[in-house]
């Protein structure tokens, strides 16, 4: 049985029409070789296409969306970020530094840098890497153990490397191994001959007490060796590889936390309390 059709007269200005088939012919509504303007308000009536003022992202969207591009590559999923990021070369308001940053992401392989570094380390294959830095231009690393790990607001790979040339002066010689990388400025990597270092990375064995509310309520971290109640005090020894997440991590608790041993860990705390005190005019016992 055929279906019943009803027949609408509209009354359109000159070229009105002509505009209209242009539409269907871009959607592929057509009837025999024809395009159909029947067809296209059918298809607008079912709503199988947009009609009205155009889907597009404003500035807080794109920037959203910039974020979680970010988030997405460093967790390895490439294909996801790329998706992403062609979604916003179409739809969002974008500014052309932008927009250019997009387009070169969006013609990246899949097969980028990131899938590598964690087939490398499930595979315990050490590698060269190259990276980015702002201040000292490339620098090469032979990698011989690596974790990525979640700080703050995005992914860092962390590496033990042969190289400590780069490190002019440190108070950690401990750590001199050591480096925590920003993925985003990792330039590739290449697979090489060697051993995988199983102990991973160097660390310090660092003393904290908390006190008051954090008695109670602090939470346990993977790297905490121990963990207890001692009186009136919470001592947690715990591994640090990098002292600038701890000592991030301690001004946010206040003087709820306070670093007891190791004394050059310690110090650096302190040495940031003090440049604090004088930027705000703070006078401190000599």
């Amino acid at each position: 049985m055929n279906r019943k059709k009803e027949t609408i007269t509209l009354s359109i200005t000159s070229g009105t029409k002509e505009k209209l088939e242009e539409i269907a012919q871009k959607l592929g509504i057509f009837w025999g070789k024809s395009p159909s303007v029947s067809g296209l308000l059918v298809a607008i009536a079912q709503q199988e296409f947009e009609v009205g003022e155009p889907f597009t992202l404003n500035s807080t969207q794109v920037a959203a969306l910039q974020q979680a591009i970010g988030l997405l590559k460093d967790s390895g999923f490439i294909e996801q970020a790329q998706t992403i990021s062609s979604l916003l070369l179409e739809r969002g308001q974008l500014e052309p530094p932008i927009r250019h940053s997009l387009l070169q992401q969006v013609s990246q392989s899949t097969e980028a840098w990131r899938i590598l570094t964690d087939q490398f380390r499930q595979n315990q294959q050490p590698f060269h890497l190259l990276y980015g830095n702002p201040q000292m231009g490339d620098l090469s690393f032979t990698v011989r153990y690596a974790e990525v790990t979640f700080e703050e607001k995005r992914f860092y790979l962390n590496i033990w490397c042969d190289e400590t040339e780069d490190i002019a002066n440190t108070d950690f010689p401990e750590l001199k191994h050591n480096r925590c990388l920003r993925l985003d400025r990792i330039k590739g990597v290449v697979p090489i001959n060697g051993q995988w270092r199983h102990e991973g990375l160097d660390y310090l064995k660092v003393y904290l007490h908390f006190y008051k509310g954090l008695i109670k309520s602090y939470e346990p971290k993977p790297s905490d060796i121990s963990n207890e109640i001692i009186g009136e005090v919470r001592q947690v020894v715990r591994r640090v590889s990098n002292p600038f997440w701890l000592i991030r991590e301690v001004l946010r608790y206040g003087d709820d936390c306070v670093i007891v041993t190791p004394h050059n860990v310690r110090s650096l705390l302190q040495e940031k309390l003090l440049t604090l005190c004088q930027l705000y005019d703070i006078e401190t016992r000599s």
